[in-house]
């Protein structure tokens, strides 16, 4: 673990691996220190967003190296309906040696995290599923994927929140609503959220 102070408004925190990431970051969201007002989640670091005013980065410090190896409390587990029709799921089966059935199964069975959010506003990189479902991303993106898309790349299963370009497997859709302006939060599927994906036809 390593330390970066940001000013005296941020605080990094480097770690050697995203299960550290989650870790961590589900310690501090379970009892924020008073005076860090966001936490932003990366693969392999998590950034503390400080109030200068009343923050003790000292103290936080020290908090932090304190927390590795406690037990995080759970989170908010989401069901995220599936129909499995993704224009991908033929070249996934290829790829993995799996049955398009045998995908299903595996995207279904496993619980995922979303270990933090990127690309797009609302886009969780959910981790945690099946390694029979590692596969790279597409040789060419895509100039449109639609709302609801459900893709893997990598060891990642995500949600497109909106119509975007992309560049991940297609495996099937969703209907949630994966990012809404008029919800508080916005965000479905927010850094630490579990959830597990349910096949629907």
């Amino acid at each position: 673990m390593r330390l970066l102070r940001c000013a005296d408004s941020g605080l990094l925190v480097e770690l050697d691996e995203l299960n550290e990431v989650l870790t961590l970051h589900a310690a501090l969201t379970a009892e924020l220190p008073k005076g860090v007002t966001e936490l932003v989640p990366a693969s392999r670091s998590l950034l503390l967003r400080l109030d200068p005013e009343h923050a003790d980065i000292e103290q936080i410090e020290g908090l932090i190296r304190g927390l590795p190896g406690r037990v995080p409390a759970e989170q908010e587990l989401v069901s995220v309906p599936v129909v499995y029709d993704g224009e991908d799921l033929h070249d996934v089966a290829r790829l993995t040696g799996l049955t398009e059935f045998e995908i299903v199964d595996a995207h279904t069975s496993t619980e995922w995290t979303v270990s933090y959010a990127g690309f797009a506003p609302g886009f969780g990189y959910l981790s945690g599923g099946s390694p029979l479902l590692n596969v790279p991303r597409r040789h060419v993106a895509r100039t449109r994927v639609p709302a609801g898309s459900v893709g893997l790349s990598g060891t990642f299963s995500g949600i497109y929140p909106r119509d975007t370009p992309g560049g991940w497997q297609l495996i099937g859709h969703t209907e949630l609503d994966i990012w809404r302006t008029d919800r508080n939060p916005p965000a479905l599927l927010r850094p630490g959220v579990r959830v597990r994906f349910q096949e629907t036809v």
